[in-house]
């Protein structure tokens, strides 16, 4: 949800945005017209239930004669103001449905168009030459089922497709680079939590993910909880209708978490291995902030996601994602995208997201500034997540069917610096 104020001076800005993205503009006017009907609904009502009281006064003051006619007068009046009451409700019920209906307008130097359209910001790190090592890849399946670290047939066997079992080595090597997230992290002024996997709608609902993909979305009708995607969500309610302190800077937390996803539009998609699966594991990182200091924030973000991606040695890209692949809460969305050698393409490990006030606004999260209480901004980030290993398993995999392993990881899998079938 966004600031009305905003969108009453400017409106064009906010249609220039829905047009970035592909949706429908004319949800501004729509939104403008039921805030008018919602501010004139509410004022007919609050200003006939002054007279009420004025005529409620008059009651004890009027004479034996008068007070009959006053009375029918009150009466008639109080059904008015019951009416005018409810239309107002219902009035400003439309003006909230609408304005839910709204993604958080981009921010200056967010590419218009669709998934294709990113912008490339940076490549980093050398592409592996196998022709000239003298072998084929294998994909990260055939890798990891050599070391005996995935069993697919047998997560199918007990959960259906898209579920799987880390196993040895495996299990070991996403332990040890979550654990390595998590000491970053740390590092970095994070607390470290491990949150809630089932939230309630209004938490789901207030971090913006129950629009057009909500049907990405696990959801108990028994419980009335939905089962997270991403720790963000758990964090991002973690502080909702409260008043926090960021005067001193970001208030920080790092999730670790399972995630889960339907992958409802992915069929077909990525279907072999690990890379789209229903569940997962993953260190999120999430802040608070003032307006004023998201930008910052959200650049320090992506640094520390390069930082991890450094340390796994592995080579990416860095893209600004174009208006249309953003998620609606998000302002401007930055991934980071690991090199996959036998798909010969890039492939997004991690994503960091300004989502400026759109969520806080509507989870009442705000922090008390020089003026009074204001809405706070919130950033969101992927630190380390099981689809790494893929990227690790197929760049780092050796002739003779062993892994090596990154430096930075050696001391998280006992010193081990290679695996061997």
């Amino acid at each position: 949800m966004i600031d009305i104020r905003a969108l009453r001076e400017n409106p064009d800005a906010v249609r220039a945005s829905q047009r970035a993205r592909g949706e429908d503009e004319s949800l501004v006017d729509a939104i403008l017209a039921a805030d008018e009907l919602r501010r004139s609904s509410q004022q007919a009502f609050e200003d006939l239930r002054s007279q009420q009281k004025t005529l409620s006064r008059a009651i004890g003051k009027a004479s034996p004669d008068e007070r009959p006619q006053i009375l029918a007068q009150a009466k008639e009046m109080s059904e008015q103001v019951k009416a005018l009451e409810a239309a107002a409700d219902a009035a400003n019920a439309d003006y909230e449905a609408t304005m839910l209906r709204l993604s958080n307008p981009i921010l200056d130097g967010v590419p218009p168009g669709g998934e294709d359209d990113y912008e490339v910001l940076r490549e980093v790190g050398t592409i592996r030459d196998f022709a000239a090592e003298g072998f084929e890849p294998k994909d990260h399946l055939d890798v990891a089922e050599g070391l005996d670290a995935i069993d697919m047939e047998r997560g199918t066997k007990v959960s259906g497709s898209r579920f799987y079992f880390l196993k040895g080595i495996g299990a070991r090597l996403e332990l040890a680079l979550l654990t390595m997230a998590a000491d970053q992290a740390e590092e970095n002024g994070f607390i470290l939590m491990n949150t809630p996997t089932l939230v309630r709608p209004e938490v789901m609902g207030g971090t913006g993910f129950l629009g057009e993909h909500s049907d990405e979305i696990y959801y108990l009708p028994a419980d009335n909880l939905y089962l997270t995607g991403t720790s963000e969500v758990s964090l991002a309610g973690y502080h909702s209708d409260e008043i926090i302190d960021v005067s001193k800077g970001p208030k920080r937390y790092s999730g670790w978490s399972t995630c889960y996803r339907r992958e409802a539009g992915s069929y077909g998609r990525d279907t072999r291995g690990i890379i789209r699966v229903h569940q997962f594991n993953k260190v999120e990182m999430f802040s608070y902030t003032t307006i004023e200091e998201a930008h910052d924030e959200h650049l320090r973000f992506l640094a520390w996601e390069e930082e991890m991606l450094a340390k796994v040695e592995l080579p990416y890209r860095v893209i600004n994602t174009a208006a249309g692949d953003l998620g609606s809460s998000a302002a401007q969305k930055f991934d980071c995208e690991a090199w996959l050698p036998t798909q010969n393409r890039y492939m997004e490990v991690t994503s960091t997201s300004n989502c400026t006030t759109f969520q806080a606004r509507r989870l009442g999260i705000r922090e008390r500034g020089k003026t009074g209480t204001q809405i706070v901004a919130t950033i969101n980030g992927t630190l380390a997540t099981t689809r790494w290993l893929v990227a690790m398993l197929e760049n780092h995999q050796q002739a003779d069917g062993s892994l090596y392993i990154p430096k930075a990881l050696r001391p998280y899998l006992g010193g081990r610096e290679v695996i061997k079938p």
